[in-house]
């Protein structure tokens, strides 16, 4: 019976030689969870799709190209474009790594906003070493020539712009070989065009 009071005393003892230091933890534990409790909350930020890596121009972009950053809302550029939209799309001039993605890089409708009026054209141009010549946003003349009738070669579009250069991928002789070119122009002449890529050696002609 007398054992329980002794433990007590000792034990009472012991926080009376320690109060100071209870003390001062107490205090810190209190001045540290009113900081916490005053602390401004996080900023907001929106997910932002970027290019991973450098991507040059007519880049046909697959899921390696692709990263998310956080991004300030504030920053946030314009028609920033979502995975499902961006993927299996083409570039129409390069991108830097760690760039937000945005329609007017990509081939399809944000660019032909610029151009009312138009349609996206794809036209197999003969000499495809000519295409390394071109740029997104030259100008040019498209030419035909009748490969079997022969004679001088006549302007089928005028003043046209460059939308998208794709990498040629192969070299084929004839009218199936050449190089690809995507040029904006109004529905009539695209259908011309594509009677004339069938029936005709097209060549083009850098105005500016």
């Amino acid at each position: 019976m007398t054992r329980a009071p002794a433990a007590l005393r000792r034990l009472r003892r012991s926080l009376l030689a320690h109060r100071r230091g209870l003390a001062a933890l107490c205090v810190g534990l209190a001045v540290a969870a009113g900081l916490q409790s005053q602390a401004a909350p996080a900023a907001p930020t929106v997910t932002v799709l970027v290019a991973a890596r450098d991507l040059g121009g007519s880049t046909v972009i697959d899921s390696g190209d692709l990263s998310e950053v956080h991004f300030d809302p504030a920053s946030v550029p314009s028609g920033v474009v979502t995975p499902t939209e961006a993927l299996g799309r083409t570039t129409v001039g390069p991108v830097r790594a760690g760039e937000p993605l945005t329609d007017v890089r990509l081939l399809g409708a944000g660019l032909l906003e610029q151009q009312p009026g138009s349609v996206a054209a794809p036209v197999r141009i003969g000499d495809a070493d000519a295409l390394g010549l071109l740029r997104v946003g030259d100008r040019i003349d498209i030419l035909a020539a009748d490969p079997q009738r022969g004679g001088d070669a006549v302007v089928v579009a005028e003043d046209v712009p460059v939308l998208a250069v794709p990498q040629r991928r192969r070299t084929d002789p004839g009218l199936t070989g050449g190089g690809l070119l995507v040029v904006a122009v109004s529905e009539a002449t695209a259908l011309r065009l594509a009677g004339l890529g069938v029936s005709s050696f097209l060549s083009v002609v850098l105005v500016r």
